[in-house]
């Protein structure tokens, strides 16, 4: 059985050059997670990068452990959103390919 390795290279940089272009949409991706009926809302983008923060003032005059479950809820959603954008994303790119790599390793993010 013979190999076009330069096929193969040729195939290898243009995942690459796919995987960075991706990679870049993703810095502009942004999803939001919500908690509490939307007293708690956070933004994070694509690199599960929390962006932003809102609680609406009432929530302030709660309990601080309440509070703090809101907040943590909500980022939780948010970042949950985030990686499932990142891996379709990916997978667009990768037709499921990436879906398989051993150990559990999944792309771009280690241990997403």
């Amino acid at each position: 059985m013979k190999f076009d390795i330069d096929n193969i290279l040729q195939q290898a940089q243009k995942m690459q050059s796919q995987l960075e272009k991706v990679q870049k949409e993703l810095e502009e991706v942004e999803v939001e997670g919500s908690a509490g009926g939307g007293m708690v809302t956070v933004k994070v983008n694509g690199k599960q990068e929390l962006t932003d923060i809102k609680i609406e003032p009432e929530v302030l005059s709660e309990d601080v452990e309440m509070l703090e479950d809101l907040v943590l809820a909500a980022i939780n959603q948010a970042i949950s959103r985030s990686k499932q954008s990142a891996e379709e994303h990916m997978q667009k790119v990768t037709g499921g390919l990436m879906g398989n790599l051993p150990g559990g390793m999944k792309m771009p993010f280690p241990g997403s």
